[in-house]
């Protein structure tokens, strides 16, 4: 692996060097306007389909096949992040670059996001890594192209990492997870947004969670699943009155380490899988990657420069992370990424 890219090669221009502004700047507007058509490829001839989340539960999913090669290299299968979609930037991206490299691409919608609201009647939360499986068997099923490689961002590297620990027992034959900017412990990145980061990062995601429940609401009518005072709370706030109010959780506390994979959590990984992240997010502290507990097959790797999600080189608005994720899912295909190889840990500082 040592000729693969690594965190310590991007080493972006000023102003570029703000982890802000590269957090700002990863799905903002200005960026899908400044890609080039090459970076929404993927959507082209892309076919929308439903996947079984199990017990009747329906996610929706956006699958294309490659024409790079005369045979697919693999199938490569994207999450993207909390109030993301299968058309966020950040996916589109990452997946028009495998889809030139000859991987065939699935997009999946969590519960609840993109357009999917009216498909299931609960509503979405963090730990519903179950019906992630039994869409990822789905998924594994209906499109039998090998390797199966996963990337995440952000809530969507976290599902893929809880997804990369559980596959093996669930048969599901994944060969490689790859977490860019991973949620790694729940309780400490709600308090880092509500306490440390700047009020606009609580403002944007609050807005868009707003709008999501709003939304759900409307394709429910006959279920109350907020009273209006509970919108004005703020993130601890609101999450906490849903989870007692639709969850078994008997408390935020036992909900946030539902989901999290902080300390040990990653040690009985079976399977290669990578972390990418940046030492200045300032989304998701990195204080909680440096006290991870790692299995061998886990590669650490941690960037100076690159914001929540962002890692974007230069004016033209492309990401690091592009290459950085072909260059692995590409290693896997070749059969030079294998079970055990572990890249040195990147823990700078």
């Amino acid at each position: 692996m040592s000729s693969l890219p690594r965190g310590s090669d991007f080493r972006p221009p000023w102003p570029l060097t703000s982890g802000h502004l590269q957090t700002m700047l990863s799905s903002s507007g200005v960026r899908r306007l400044l890609l080039p058509r090459a970076a929404q490829r993927v959507k082209d001839g892309a076919e929308t389909v439903m996947v079984d989340g199990g017990d009747g539960v329906r996610l929706s999913g956006a699958f294309t096949a490659q024409a790079a090669r005369p045979e697919p290299r693999g199938l490569a299968v994207l999450f993207h992040g909390w109030e993301g979609s299968v058309d966020s930037t950040y996916v589109l991206q990452t997946g028009s670059r495998l889809l030139r490299d000859g991987w065939d691409i699935f997009r999946l919608n969590f519960r609840d996001h993109g357009d999917s609201h009216h498909l299931n009647e609960a509503l979405f939360h963090s730990c519903r890594i179950d019906e992630v499986m039994h869409a990822l068997a789905d998924i594994a099923r209906r499109w039998p192209q090998r390797p199966m490689a996963l990337a995440g961002f952000s809530l969507g590297g976290n599902f893929a990492l809880r997804a990369a620990l559980r596959a093996p027992a669930a048969g599901i034959p994944l060969s490689y997870a790859l977490a860019v900017c991973p949620i790694i412990d729940p309780s400490e990145g709600l308090f880092s947004l509500e306490e440390q980061a700047p009020w606009f990062y609580q403002a944007y995601f609050m807005r868009k969670w707003r709008h999501s429940l709003l939304a759900k609401q409307a394709a429910f009518p006959q279920r109350q699943y907020f009273e209006l005072d509970e919108l004005k709370q703020n993130l601890r706030g609101l999450t906490e009155a849903l989870v007692l109010r639709h969850t078994d959780f008997g408390s935020l506390e036992a909900y946030l380490d539902g989901y999290s994979v902080a300390g040990a959590a990653l040690g009985r990984m079976a399977i290669p899988a990578t972390i990418l992240t940046a030492r200045d997010d300032p989304v998701i502290p990195v204080n909680a990657f440096e006290h991870l507990e790692l299995s061998p097959n886990v590669e650490l790797d941690i960037a100076e420069h690159g914001g929540h999600c962002g890692f974007i080189r230069g004016r033209d608005m492309s990401s690091f992370t592009d290459d950085y994720i072909a260059a692995r899912f590409n290693a896997v295909a070749d059969g030079s990424l294998a079970l055990g190889d572990r890249a040195d840990a990147v823990v700078p500082g």
